[in-house]
């Protein structure tokens, strides 16, 4: 039913799409100097560029050695350790003494530059090519793919190109044989004003134990060196997300389309991809596997491998001006808490069928997976009625369908331990399985992402074990969420849309959850170490992080697919709480359901381009954070299409009332717009907070409320257990060996490195927050 109905509703309304936009148009950009260009001379000094120096991957590194104007590169002598690696250094065509050193063995190494007298050091710490760099110990029962050479998935790195036809009918890149070249190749001019054929090298390789792609336009039959590219190449970086929230333990696909993984039905394209409309201006384009929250749903996983192919690309192609993200809904969490938590990794973000985060809207999920269990079994109603618009009022939606499609297509998927995923084979008796089952084989690998998180999470105390846990001798990955002291419905029963016995039916029976997502009776506590790192990590986001980056969030009405735009919002008001104002985010609201409208990808890539384009001249000593403010283009504002030709621009007080923000469970309950309380404190249960009941509670049912709150109800004017902001750059080794739960700080971001992955104005990042 959901394929279907997307489908038929986004075939449709590509009938009038040019109706619905002005036509596409590149922002007048300057090109300013190449990254290569800058900080050739000065005092001596070793510049990594490739990453954080210690965070760099696969045995090799992008190294650039500083010096005076009165210093000749013939008189600076460069070692590794005791290692003289002054013969892979040159002054490069871009006026740096520049080298990529190959073949380091995992573990530090100190770089040494000396020069009349004068030293200048730099450490590289190397991780596995394989990983883990900081996320800390990998999941076991892990299967790599045919042709992998080792256990962690290793395998030499593919390349091969593809090209854009000028057949309008031709929407993807086609292959390409530079031996027998195609006669309908078309042409593109890149924003540089640089005009080549439209052909790309696509590179396919492996890190972290998963895939990654790198494309870019290219010219076959010319050099390519990290200090020399193709003149195509603006420098640019767009990375592409996917959509949904699982485990898996074998390597996925990186997912390249505007909406992969949520919109993945629509049997054609109706137009053209962000992704080739951003190799066409000469962007390079990356993606990992696992930045596809549909395969893992992982925040350090996430930044991980994205930061091994920003690594990966820099080393092999060059350095970069700034780096954009983009993708819808699994893809717009992996964005914005990626950047909350590792902030650095993109400069600007463009989400769309938007969340701010997996268990604020997971929580949200819970909450309508226990009431359809009470809902859609009308035997468990204790003498009361219930109305299809009761039940979608007491759930904050216009219909229950939205209930039902987030459970079945969302909770379920991610947190049901039983659940198939990549990677782990099916308990069949009589064979060796290696997926959890409770009774036959309880040691298996778990698909709940909570087990998936367990370095974040941290694993449940021996005092919570279940009979599962006592039989293994481990807790699993703790639940960062809980239901206890919650009023479902009381909006409702304030307004008399439902009546005090069904008020109380409803609490007494609603229940929770084990660590299996299995119903209980007593309501889900939660743990509170998962809860309390669950923000503390990221995985919950309360944008803290967030000033740092732009930001062009575009979307459209939910069908009743759990894509309310109201999510948007959820992100919006935290970043008001904690910033004062959110101009450095803009909202666009369309008809087109989930994404606005059918050009708002693309249209958004370019108005992110001029945006960040704007940021990268500013060469002041202003914050970034100020920057990103100060220069957003007058033409990037919140805006909403009204009426079938009207492009208007509108407040996002009028988005609201445009889109008719629908609610959650929790905020009928008396919970917080911004959704963001996975564990309330208490206060006493009193009558005065039924304010408004034409019919107040008899005193069975009363003494019935009081059961049920021995420790009261949730206390919502107050910050939720555990609640507070992410920790920016965390690692899950321990200092000693093995897991820290929870994650330590990696410490300061190394002077002098990372510098491959911005221009200058973008480097404030690096501050300790």
């Amino acid at each position: 039913m959901k394929a279907a109905w997307i489908r038929a509703s986004l075939i449709a309304v590509a009938l009038i799409a040019p109706l619905l936009s002005a036509p596409l148009a590149a922002e007048a950009v300057t090109a300013p100097p190449t990254p290569q260009a800058r900080d050739a001379r000065g005092p001596l000094a070793v510049q990594v560029l490739s990453n954080r120096a210690d965070l760099i991957s696969g045995g090799d590194v992008l190294v650039a050695v500083r010096f005076p104007a009165n210093v000749k590169s013939s008189a600076i002598k460069v070692t590794v350790g005791s290692s003289n690696v002054t013969k892979k250094f040159a002054v490069r065509a871009n006026g740096r003494f520049e080298a990529l050193l190959t073949g380091l063995k995992v573990g530090k190494h100190t770089i040494t530059a000396t020069a009349k007298g004068k030293t200048a050091k730099a450490t590289v710490v190397n991780h596995p090519n394989g990983g883990p760099v900081f996320s800390g110990p990998q999941t076991k029962h892990y299967r790599c793919q045919e042709g992998a050479k080792d256990a962690t998935c290793n395998q030499p790195a593919t390349y091969t190109y593809l090209y854009k036809s000028i057949n309008p009918l031709a929407t993807d890149l086609l292959p390409y044989d530079p031996a027998k070249p195609a006669k309908d190749i078309a042409t593109t001019t890149t924003d540089q004003g640089v005009k080549v054929p439209f052909i790309v090298r696509r590179e396919d390789g492996y890190q972290d134990r998963d895939r990654y792609t790198i494309m870019m336009l290219w010219q076959p039959g010319q050099d390519w060196k990290p200090w020399a590219p193709q003149s195509q190449w603006n420098h640019k970086l767009l990375v592409t997300h996917g959509g949904g929230c699982g485990a898996s333990y074998a390597p996925g696909d990186p997912p390249l389309a505007d909406a992969s993984g949520t919109l993945d039905a629509i049997p054609v394209k109706i137009v053209q991809q962000s992704y080739l409309t951003a190799l066409g201006k000469g962007f390079a384009v990356a993606s990992t596997a696992l930045d596809n929250t549909g395969h893992n749903c992982n925040v350090a996983l996430n930044a991980e491998s994205v930061m091994m192919a920003k690594e990966r690309l820099v080393e092999q192609y060059g350095e970069l001006r700034y780096t954009i993200g983009t993708g819808c809904s699994g893809g717009s969490i992996a964005q914005h808490t990626v950047a909350n938590a590792y902030p650095g990794i993109y400069q600007g973000l463009i989400t769309t069928c938007s969340y701010p985060d997996t268990f604020t809207a997971g929580a949200q999920f819970a909450d309508y997976h226990l009431m359809r269990l009470y809902f859609e079994n009308p035997s468990r109603w204790g003498g009361v009625l219930w109305l299809p618009t009761q039940m979608a009022a007491v759930e904050g939606h216009l219909t229950h369908i939205n209930a039902i499609v987030a459970d079945e297509g969302l909770f379920k998927a991610a947190l049901n331990p039983q659940h198939a995923c990549s990677g782990t084979l099916d308990p069949v008796p009589g064979q060796t399985s290696t997926r959890y089952e409770p009774t036959t084989n309880p040691g298996g690998v778990r698909c709940s992402v909570l087990d998936l998180l367990v370095n974040q999470l941290g694993r449940r105390a021996p005092a919570s074990w279940g009979p599962q846990e006592k039989k293994v001798g481990y807790g699993f990955g703790g639940v960062p969420f809980s239901n206890e002291g919650v009023l479902y419905g009381l909006t409702q029963v304030k307004q008399n849309v439902i009546s005090a016995a069904q008020f109380v039916d409803l609490n007494e029976k609603i229940g929770g959850l084990d660590v299996d997502s299995v119903r209980t009776d007593a309501r889900l506590k939660g743990d509170d170490n998962a809860i309390a790192n669950a923000y503390r990590t990221g995985l919950i986001n309360e944008a803290n992080h967030l000033d740092d980056v732009a930001i062009i969030n575009h979307g459209g009405p939910d069908p009743g697919l759990a894509h309310d735009y109201a999510h948007a919002f959820w992100t919006e008001e935290r970043l008001m709480a904690d910033q004062g104002h959110t101009d450095n985010r803009v909202m666009w609201f369309g008809p087109v359901p989930l994404i606005g409208n059918l050009n708002w990808p693309n249209e958004a890539l370019l108005k992110m381009d001029s945006w960040l384009s704007a940021v990268e001249k500013d060469t002041s000593a202003t914050p970034l954070a100020q920057k990103i403010v100060r220069d957003r283009p007058k033409t990037i504002t919140d805006r909403c299409i009204i009426g079938p030709v009207l492009n208007a621009l509108c407040s996002v007080k009028q988005l609201q009332v445009l889109q008719t923000r629908l609610s959650t469970p929790r905020q009928e309950a008396g919970g917080p717009t911004a959704n963001d309380v996975m564990a309330c404190v208490k206060k006493p249960l009193t009558k005065d907070l039924f304010k408004g009941m034409l019919i107040g509670f008899n005193a069975d049912q009363w003494s019935r409320l009081q059961r049920l709150y021995p420790d009261g109800v949730c206390d919502w004017s107050k910050k939720g257990r555990g609640q507070g902001p992410a920790t920016t750059w965390l690692r899950y080794d321990s200092a000693s060996g093995g897991v820290q739960y929870g994650g330590r700080k990696l410490g300061a971001w190394p002077s002098g490195s990372g510098g491959g992955w911005y221009s200058a104005s973008f480097m404030d990042f690096t501050r300790q927050k």
